[in-house]
């Protein structure tokens, strides 16, 4: 049986950065990217460089980073955006240029104020411009599902005679369905004449909820890389899930007789990191690596599954990289072990930072019996969202009834300076995170707030996500705990720390109302 190879183009640090709330510093798009080599994804978007000084920042970092991937920049079919493309991409191993045009006419009257001409010849003079720099370069058709398909072919002729190497054909705003996207992506190899000298690719979003189906559509009909997102982050309802196409694919593999080439074992830590990064906890639901995946409630489910796994599950937990170790950690548990699970686990830490986490593993070793490999993977996630501890808690005290207005007061030390305050909330978070902003002398937009057990039980660690506002910025922070309330007062102060940092100002400035 012949098996077609599935190029994955993984958007997740461009598209998905554009999820509403969502804003990633410089170094997390590397530690991205570093998960994303490891999931062997063949080609990264980085970024949009001409979008702001902090976007081209990041693509040259990654550029200049990863290798074994091709490393893409996106870039309007215009030689200004090109140019900044290409010099993002200076420092990379493989490089190629993105470069995209609106070809539908409601694009095309509405926000281009352009014609069929102009925006055919346009798109054949960017894909020439920019095949001076590279030899990779990949042309989209934007918002193509809703364009006239003889007008689409027409356009992806051109780019590919101007030297377009990859052809992407976009479901921009989520409009189409499965058994319309495969016909198109099958009239355009019957009809675009020197489609052969080009990779088909795709690229999905989720409006509708078929971003996944289309895209599996879109390869049953010839289509041989698409794009897409860990977690299926992005625009409005976000992108086509990577994670989800993989495993449809590896699952599937006789029916859709295709095949990628990521290293499957590497998805969930990769989709964990992406959620502890960017601050969007996964609903329990979520398809591959959702809590609730491969969790089995019925009766009949679970006597099934003891007496043959495949009775209910198609896949196995391990295949994504999930651990089913029975040797749990506790208090009298060394250094040594530790290393090793955290070893087995996958990551791949310097000496000082496992010393950090050694040290938080036996304090939370002393609050809990045993500790699990979930509980261990919430340590390491959390440590990489920290930020510098312009503010530090040192303790909180919290009083609460269902009869009077929470109190809660906080001391913080700041350098050599301790700051103490006190506040009445609604309910004992609210009043703390009102204790919080006191002390810093700051007032904050919360935006979002979730609280989730990382294990079962009733010592289980707490761990409490935020998401505040500040000058129209986005900053998320986490916090664990088996002390839900510190845990969220941690969340919060972390948040503030990010805050602080990329705002460049002393803590100081802020008390006196700088910012």
């Amino acid at each position: 049986m012949d098996i077609t190879r599935i190029k994955i183009f993984d958007t997740t640090l461009r598209d998905g950065e554009q999820t509403p709330g969502v804003c990633l510093e410089a170094g997390e798009k590397l530690e991205i990217a570093q998960a994303l080599a490891k999931l062997k994804v063949d080609v990264i978007e980085a970024g949009f460089p001409i979008a702001s000084p902090g976007d081209f920042a990041a693509v040259s970092m990654v550029a200049a980073n990863i290798q074994g991937p091709t490393i893409a920049a996106l870039a309007r079919a215009n030689k200004k955006d090109i140019d900044s493309a290409r010099q993002a991409l200076e420092k990379a191993e493989s490089a190629r240029i993105h470069t995209f045009i609106a070809t539908s006419d409601i694009h095309l009257e509405h926000k281009l104020k352009m014609s069929r001409g102009q925006v055919l010849a346009q798109a054949q003079d960017a894909v020439r411009y920019a095949r001076q720099f590279v030899s990779d370069v990949e042309f989209s058709a934007e918002d193509a599902s809703r364009s006239d398909w003889d007008f689409l072919c027409q356009v992806y002729r051109a780019a590919i005679a101007a030297g377009a190497t990859t052809i992407n054909v976009p479901d921009t705003v989520g409009y189409t369905s499965p058994g319309e996207f495969g016909a198109l992506i099958a009239y355009l190899r019957e009809n675009v004449v020197n489609i052969n000298q080009a990779v088909i690719s795709v690229h999905c979003h989720d409006d509708l909820g078929l971003a996944v189906a289309n895209s599996l559509a879109a390869v049953a009909n010839g289509a041989t890389q698409v794009e897409c997102t860990i977690n299926g982050l992005g625009e409005r309802a976000g992108n086509a899930a990577m994670e989800e196409l993989v495993m449809a694919l590896n699952t599937r593999r006789e029916y859709y007789r295709a095949a990628t080439g990521i290293d499957t074992k590497q998805i969930y830590r990769a989709s964990r990191l992406v959620s502890t990064l960017t601050g969007i906890i996964l609903p329990p639901n979520k398809a591959v690596v959702g809590d609730n995946a491969f969790a089995h409630e019925s009766g009949i489910h679970q006597h099934g599954i003891m007496n043959h796994a495949l009775t209910y599950e198609i896949m196995q937990p391990e295949s994504i990289g999930i651990s089913h170790n029975t040797i749990v950690l506790g208090k009298h548990s060394g250094r040594h072990a530790f290393e090793e699970r955290l070893k087995q686990l996958g990551h791949e830490l310097d000496s000082q930072t496992v010393n950090n986490l050694f040290g938080q593993f036996k304090e939370l070793a002393d609050r809990k019996k045993m500790v699990f490999d979930r509980d261990i993977e919430a340590l390491v996630n959390v440590k990489k969202t920290e930020a510098p501890e312009w503010y530090r808690l040192v303790y909180h005290t919290v009083v609460s009834s269902n009869k009077t207005a929470a109190t809660a007061s906080v001391q913080l030390s700041s350098g050599d300076k301790v700051i103490e305050e006190a506040s009445c909330g609604d309910g004992p978070v609210d009043a703390i995170f009102k204790a919080l902003e006191k002390a810093v002398g700051l007032s904050i937009d919360l935006k979002d707030y979730q609280l989730k057990a990382v294990t079962a039980g009733e010592d289980a660690l707490g761990e409490a996500t935020v998401r505040i506002e500040r000058d129209g910025r986005t900053f998320s922070g986490r916090g664990l705990s088996t002390d839900v309330i510190e845990a969220s007062a941690k969340a919060y102060l972390n948040a503030i720390n990010k805050m602080l940092a990329v705002c460049g100002c002393s803590p100081a400035g802020h008390k006196e109302g700088v910012v």
